[in-house]
């Protein structure tokens, strides 16, 4: 759920750019909040100059006119902080929904934020600790900002790496995007001294730079970043055909599921069913799967089911400790 108001409403206004109308609803449940909070934030939109047109009906529905200059977003420094203070924080951490549209906001406020904001910002953030954290390293949002903005910029990038078996490392990389897994960053770049393409942990990343060379896109091999990431993955570790039922409706559960596991398909109105082919730690699997909220019973693949199984015994002895 998302309490504060101004990020609450960059999320909103951003739902609202795809070319679609949003119903109510479903505007509500991606948002965490009422339909009552939505239609609230609707009209702090028109008072800003947006112009959100509603539609009459069972649920009703929502969507910017086509064709009308956009006003910019006015933020007092109160609002401006809060916002990058809340980016930052996600940044920090590969926290689901914070992607690289995310990381881009953050880059591009903390660039026109005056100094007097930033070191607020700055103090605030060092001043704090949240209680929960992402299950992934921590990152710096600094170095995530100087990479989307080379992204965005089609500007070389170099930094120094660290892989998986201690190897440091100088890289020279042609950035094409950021993707997040939920856990982790990951830099999706082509390699100039390799002349190949290759996937980075950002979390391993030291010392970024943008050099001010531009470059002209190439083409992915696999025409999707994530994709990229997918088969990069598979490649590096055992893979698992994964088959989970949930007792509950397909759209509820999408809307708490991690977008890289892919989009269950309802079997009826209750239930519905994940099919993926995964890459990851069954055990870390097996809790996020728990973490949904639902309940659901695995069928593919074997292993996960003992992990499934594990857990639950692990958990009710420490219930009952």
């Amino acid at each position: 759920m998302t309490t504060d108001t101004p990020a609450r409403l960059l999320q909103l206004l951003s739902l609202l750019q795809t070319p679609r109308e949003w119903p109510g609803g479903e505007l509500a449940e991606r948002l965490g909040v009422s339909r009552r909070t939505v239609r609230r934030d609707i009209d702090r939109l028109r008072d800003l100059g947006y112009p959100v047109q509603a539609t009459m009906g069972a649920d009703g529905g929502y969507r910017l006119v086509a064709g009308k200059a956009m006003p910019p977003l006015v933020l007092d420094d109160e609002e401006a902080v809060a916002i990058a203070v809340g980016l930052r924080a996600g940044a920090g951490h590969a926290v689901e929904g914070v992607d690289e549209a995310s990381v881009r906001a953050l880059a591009k406020l903390e660039q026109v934020l005056p100094s007097r904001l930033r070191h607020r910002v700055s103090t605030l953030q060092a001043a704090t600790t949240p209680l929960t954290s992402g299950d992934g390293p921590t990152i710096a949002p600094e170095t995530l900002t100087v990479m989307a903005s080379t992204v965005a910029g089609r500007e070389r990038l170099r930094f120094a790496y660290r892989a998986a078996d201690g190897t440091d490392s100088r890289r020279v990389v042609e950035p094409y995007r950021l993707v997040s897994t939920g856990r982790r960053w990951y830099l999706v770049a082509y390699d100039l001294d390799r002349a190949d393409w290759r996937t980075f942990r950002v979390d391993r990343v030291s010392d970024p730079f943008a050099t001010g060379a531009r470059f002209a896109p190439r083409e992915l091999p696999t025409g999707s970043a994530a994709e990229y990431l997918r088969q990069s993955m598979q490649r590096r570790q055992e893979t698992y055909d994964l088959e989970v039922v949930f007792a509950a409706p397909a759209g509820t559960v999408a809307a708490r599921l991690p977008g890289w596991l892919g989009t269950p398909e309802p079997l009826d109105a209750g239930t519905c069913r994940l099919r993926a082919t995964v890459a990851d730690h069954l055990e870390w699997l097996a809790v996020r799967l728990a973490m949904l909220g639902f309940d659901f019973t695995v069928r593919e693949p074997e292993e996960l089911v003992r992990c499934v199984r594990q857990l639950g015994a692990r958990l009710s002895r420490a219930a009952q400790g």
